[in-house]
């Protein structure tokens, strides 16, 4: 297992790359979420939850604070296609807010698994640089 896992890509993001591939992943699954389960909450954020992990270990060691603080963002961001409402740009906002408001276990569990794997990782770097 540990072979099969040491031949999947192993990207280092910096931390605007990292915000940029959570919020265009997040885009295109809310897309997708919206095409086939017509803007389904519980779909978005099952998927939300692998893309915040990705996220936080594909980021560098030098930019692992961004990737608890991108994660949320592009939440949001993505919640542009399923979140619905009319009435031009204000009905839009107002939609977004009440979909990520109705979301917040999702939000804050992706932020929360990318906070403790960044956190991991962290340490583990500076028990390196220690020894």
């Amino acid at each position: 297992m540990v072979v099969a896992l040491r031949r999947l890509p192993n990207p280092r993001l910096t931390g605007l790359g990292g915000g940029i591939f959570a919020a265009g992943v997040m885009f295109l699954l809310g897309c997708v979420d919206w095409l086939l389960f017509d803007g389904g909450p519980l779909m978005y954020g099952l998927l939300f939850l692998p893309v915040a992990a990705l996220t936080a270990v594909w980021v560098r060691p030098a930019d692992l604070v961004t990737a608890p603080v991108s994660v949320p963002i592009a939440f949001a961001f993505g919640t542009l296609p399923i979140a619905g409402g009319t009435g031009g740009v204000g009905g839009r906002v107002l939609a977004v807010i009440t979909t990520l408001a109705l979301n917040a276990g999702w939000l804050y569990g992706g932020t929360l698994v990318a906070g403790v794997i960044a956190t991991v990782r962290k340490v583990r770097m500076i028990r390196r640089r220690y020894r």
